[in-house]
């Protein structure tokens, strides 16, 4: 099974940048999307960014364009959000997670099967 793990969460100031990394280990993603979603309080989970595993495809939320990549690396088993010029708006705990369905789905947090278990991102005015 599947197993997520998320770091790089923390407090920075508005205009500052954060890596996220999405540590996975327990099976394999060659066929899998795999995708960021954030949630801020009292706010439902929304899409952020997602990436296919083989690399050749990437979506992004429309909030985040410009500001926010995704990448992966095979050696390490591990996705990472690049989050460039962040906005107090950007506030909230950050998860990745495993989709299996393909591309049709990467926006909807329903199709998503495996997840991790959050980290926090501060941006203060």
């Amino acid at each position: 099974q599947v197993q997520l793990i998320e770091s790089g969460g923390g407090l920075v100031q508005a205009g500052g940048s954060l890596r996220l990394s999405c540590a996975a280990s327990g099976g394999t993603l060659s066929n899998y999307v795999m995708g960021w979603f954030r949630q801020a309080p009292g706010k439902e989970r929304e899409f952020v960014a997602a990436i296919a595993w083989s690399g050749r495809y990437t979506h992004y939320a429309d909030f985040v364009k410009g500001r926010f990549t995704i990448s992966r690396d095979y050696a390490k088993n591990t996705v990472y959000l690049q989050m460039n010029s962040l906005k107090p708006e950007d506030t909230a705990v950050y998860f990745c997670a495993v989709e299996p369905l393909g591309t049709d789905y990467v926006t909807r947090a329903y199709a998503y099967d495996h997840w991790g278990q959050g980290t926090q991102v501060t941006v203060s005015s």
